[in-house]
């Protein structure tokens, strides 16, 4: 099963090479994997429908308990068979639906296959947390194939809107997943049905998990009030509207509710939710589709309206619903994914999808008319198709008393829905086949042998699986027996009704259906029915537009420009957050202080700490005030390192230098004075929000250690240290090793502030990179004698003789001490991080003796290259331990005797930490570009143009 949905993924990613080489055609290899995999269903049936699910387990988190479980039973595989097998329709009908060489026509077949992939997944996932990663990959594709043509501004809205729609159900699902699995203890999906089927109490939290997870159902599944992304929607190319939005998407929703309904349809209050959203949404979406006059908009309402019939039937938590209910999700697949198909022939050889302009198709396409026809008649639920198979069965549910005292009235708007069904059926058929009197037949350009394909099988199909229903059976029942029976009689689907209520009420819905139909009735009673005005889609357009101007208003009182408002009303909402629930909250244990300090010298930094933080306060000279603060940074080192945390100390003395020198050269461009606008109230007031800030922090910090419950996580590292990482540096073994994943994320966020830095500053791309990227200033004769540094002998720096011999004294031995701390910082005081911070330091001092010439002689290299390849070598780094046949990122030790240099050990790890080396050393490089030589260049131009004379 796994080796299936994977195949889909290396599929997805290959369809851009395969379209590039084979055009269009590409699309008919890559049909290959979802009818592959039907095909593998198929096999597995006999023993499914047995009692015998096929199961896959693969570990993905066990710290957490949570599995790859795949499961693959009864209602899983007549989903999956749905999503497999119209998907490789679908893919067939690409070949000849798209133009060749159609704009992004790679970028969609990776897409379509990759939905298919994530869709056959979440109906295979038997862990709740697995079942959402999919639900949601299912709403990103989505998002991109809705958005496939980018140009287009309907298509930007409609795939943001059904992305925000449905994501955010997606998250109120993942939250009541969460709820009920923490309630059966149990994170596999079918051991909480079975929790949930047994006899318990229902605790109010289950109450609100149920509420959250029908949310997620209805979203997907576009019922009221979230319908209108839906037809929306269908700015999206006709495959997608055909697979995602008939056939597999949409149908998540009816999945959950199916898959839920045996342990959760007793639960309140799923029956009435259910019963409410169903009903509204069949009755509003057939009235819709009787107004609309583009054939897709008449198709996606129609299909707004099953989807409630097709919930109603799932939520009712009776078997002979449910089996109705998974009839109807087989049926609805095969005919309506048909008629969009049809809908895409006709568009693309007609030209026009609106049934007002087409007239006489049926006469010049009597193949497409042939499949359209038996599509209609099937959503219609004429015999002897399969649609009409399974309307029968839902009136005999609801005879049966599903939703007991409720069946009866619900029972009179299913049958009203099933008039409207009929009446859009009616209107389709005749908008698109018929000749009407006045309008010009159309154009038609003969669409060839296999364009229509696709429909046609689905038309037949849906005859087919109507007349031979008793072969279908077998595999819809399984499932309808896990439900409670409602009935003595057990519902039996068969093709020739019994002779009774249902068949009465069968053919009332058809006579009124066809009258309602007729054009020309249903213009008038449609024109004006009193749902019309309900425009969910405007409300929801007001809603997004009163949450963002409330946002720019909230964003304008908070954001004023102010560098104290922001940070007053960060620290204001931090005491009034953490610090009210520290004073009132419930015990958080005994807060003791065994000792002030573990040595007089801790106390003697942390007053010097302290008085740099007050005279920091009173400084006017904005450079003065660096320092200040700078001494406030040193003295916590000499804290760390009196604690016996030489690595801390060192790393935090080099971080406070590293960053002393990017604020003073952003000072450069400030004033030198810090302007004194502040009254003794405005200091009061700042006053009144720092004191509470800083015993807050202590609180919080004293209550943090009090509050431990259990043993340190760390107390097992200095063994794991030398254990599996062969360093006696715990410090730096837990940084490359035994939590070398945070570290790889600390990488990834060093790279893009960088990335930021250098997108603030410079407007193309990153320029000054080596010295030969720029004019090199005129040496003259006064220039070219002397000189201890190279560039520096280029004029453009004031010189200073001395820092120029301490530079050129200096930088060797720096770069020396960075690789040093590289090397030993394994089993020694130093690593990466530092060694990248000395080596940064270096090029600090290159770069103020000698300008910015200097410094590009000192690396005549970009930055992002130095940042690319430290991410790449740290990243390789894991990648190669796995391909070793070891986890990922782990470490290996390799020993040898080598001549002359004696006994070498050499850990993998090291090349992790040449990674981080070279990503600092990156990012110090990338800051001195851009805020100290590009802002020197455009100094200096700046100089230049002032100097020319008028």
């Amino acid at each position: 099963m796994l080796v299936l949905v994977v195949a889909h993924a290396v599929a997805a990613l290959a369809a851009p090479a395969l379209v590039r080489a084979l055009g269009r055609r590409a699309f008919g290899v890559l049909a290959l994997v979802p009818a592959a995999a039907f095909v593998w269903i198929l096999t597995q049936l006999p023993d499914v429908v047995a009692g015998t699910p096929r199961e896959e387990v693969v570990p993905w988190i066990p710290a957490l308990g949570i599995d790859i479980a795949l499961r693959l039973d009864p209602l899983a595989a007549t989903v999956s068979l749905l999503v497999t097998g119209v998907g490789a329709l679908v893919l067939l009908y690409c070949t000849r639906y798209f133009a060749a060489g159609a704009r992004g026509l790679g970028r969609f077949a990776g897409v379509l296959t990759a939905f298919a992939g994530a869709m056959l997944a979440l109906v295979w996932s038997d862990d709740v947390f697995v079942l959402y990663v999919c639900w949601e990959l299912t709403t990103v594709f989505s998002f991109l194939l809705v958005g496939q043509d980018a140009q287009k501004r309907a298509s930007r809205a409609a795939a943001v809107q059904a992305l925000v729609v449905t994501a955010a159900g997606g998250l109120t699902m993942l939250v009541g997943l969460v709820i009920l699995a923490d309630a059966a203890g149990t994170t596999r999906l079918s051991d909480l049905v079975a929790f949930f089927a047994g006899p318990a109490a229902t605790p109010a939290a289950v109450t609100a998990g149920v509420v959250c997870v029908l949310v997620g159902a209805t979203t997907k599944s576009a019922l009221v009030p979230f319908h209108f992304w839906l037809p929306s929607a269908m700015a999206a190319p006709t495959p997608v509207s055909a697979y995602l939005h008939a056939a597999a998407m949409v149908k998540a929703g009816v999945y959950l509710v199916l898959r839920l309904a045996p342990g959760l349809a007793d639960v309140e209050p799923w029956r009435p939710l259910v019963a409410a959203l169903a009903v509204t949404t069949m009755l509003l979406g057939g009235l819709q589709a009787l107004r609309q006059h583009d054939l897709k908009l008449v198709l996606a309402h129609g299909t707004v309206s099953q989807l409630g019939f097709m919930i109603l039937l799932a939520g009712a938590g009776t078997r002979d619903a449910a089996l109705a209910a998974l009839g109807l999700v087989v049926a609805h697949a095969m005919f309506k994914a048909c008629l969009f198909l049809v809908v895409g022939v006709i568009d693309r050889r007609a030209g026009t999808r609106d049934l007002r302009e087409l007239s006489g198709l049926g006469r010049r396409a009597p193949v497409l008319a042939t499949a359209g026809i038996l599509g209609a008649a099937s959503m219609a639920g004429l015999p002897p198709l399969l649609g009409f198979v399974t309307k029968e069965a839902a009136f005999e549910a609801f005879l049966h008393d599903a939703y007991g005292p409720a069946a009866v009235p619900l029972l009179v708007l299913v049958v009203l829905g099933s008039v409207l069904t009929v009446a859009y059926s009616t209107r389709f058929v005749w908008g698109a086949f018929w000749r009407k009197p006045g309008v010009e037949e159309v154009r038609w350009q003969p669409p060839g042998a296999l364009f229509p394909t696709a429909p046609v099988v689905l038309g037949v199909g849906g005859l087919v699986a109507g007349v031979g229903v008793t072969g279908l059976a077998p595999l819809l029942e399984p499932y309808a027996d896990t439900l409670p029976v409602s009935y003595p009689a057990l519902l039996e689907l068969a093709v020739v009704p019994s002779v009774g209520i249902a068949l009465g009420l069968s053919v009332l819905a058809v006579v009124l259906g066809f009258a309602l139909g007729v054009p020309a009735v249903s213009a008038r009673a449609t024109a004006r029915h009193p749902l019309a005005p309900v425009r969910a889609e405007i409300t929801w357009r007001g809603v997004v537009h009163a949450l963002e101007n409330t946002s720019l208003r909230v964003t304008a009182l908070t954001q004023r420009g102010s560098l104290s408002w922001v940070l007053s009303t960060i620290f204001a909402v931090l005491v009034i957050g953490p610090g009210l629930v520290l004073l009132v909250g419930p015990e958080l244990g005994e807060v003791r202080i065994d000792r002030l300090a573990d040595s007089p010298f801790q106390v003697l930094a942390a007053a010097i700490g302290a008085a740099c933080a007050i005279v920091a306060t009173r400084v006017r000279r904005r450079l003065g005030a660096v320092l200040v603060v700078g001494g406030l940074g040193y003295a916590t080192a000499l804290i760390f390192a009196l604690a016996g945390a030489p690595d801390v100390a060192l790393t935090q003395a080099l971080v406070e230098t590293a960053t002393l020198v990017v604020v003073v050269l952003v000072l450069r461009t400030l004033p030198r004075d810090i302007a004194d606008r502040h009254t003794p109230r405005q200091r009061g007031r700042r006053l009144l929000i720092a004191v509470p800030v800083g015993l807050l922090m202590t609180g919080l910090g004293a209550v943090a250690l009090a509050a431990r419950n259990a043993p340190a996580v760390s107390a097992a590292y200095p063994s794991q240290a030398y254990g599996f990482g062969a360093g006696a540096n715990v410090v730096n073994v837990t940084l490359v090793d035994i939590r070398a994943w945070d570290t790889m994320g600390e990488l990834s966020v060093i790279v893009a502030a960088a990335t930021g830095v250098a997108s603030l500053v410079f407007l193309h791309r990153r320029s000054g990179s080596p010295p030969r990227a720029e004019a090199q200033p005129v040496v003259t004769p006064s220039t070219r004698a002397g000189g201890w540094l190279r560039a520096a002998r280029r004029g453009d720096q004031d010189r200073v003789l001395l820092l120029e011999v301490i530079t050129r004294l200096v930088f060797p031995t720096m770069m020396v001490v960075s690789v040093y701390f590289l090397f030993a910082g394994h089993n020694a005081p130093g690593g990466g991080f530092a060694g990248g911070l000395v080596a940064g330091l270096a090029l600090v001092v290159r770069y103020v003796a000698g300008g910015r010439y200097e410094l590009g002689e000192a690396v005549p290299v970009d930055a992002g290259l130095l940042l690319g390849l430290g991410l790449l070598c740290a990243g390789g780094t894991g990648v190669g331990a796995l391909l070793l046949g070891g986890e990922v990122l782990q470490t290996a030790v390799l020993e040898a005797d080598v001549p002359i240099l004696g006994n070498v050990k050499f850990v993998t790890s090291l090349i992790f930490d040449v990674g981080v080396y070279l990503v600092v050393v990156g990012l110090v490089l990338d800051v001195l570009r851009s805020l100290g030589a590009e802002l020197d260049r455009r100094r200096l131009a700046t100089v230049s143009r002032q100097e020319v004379p008028s």
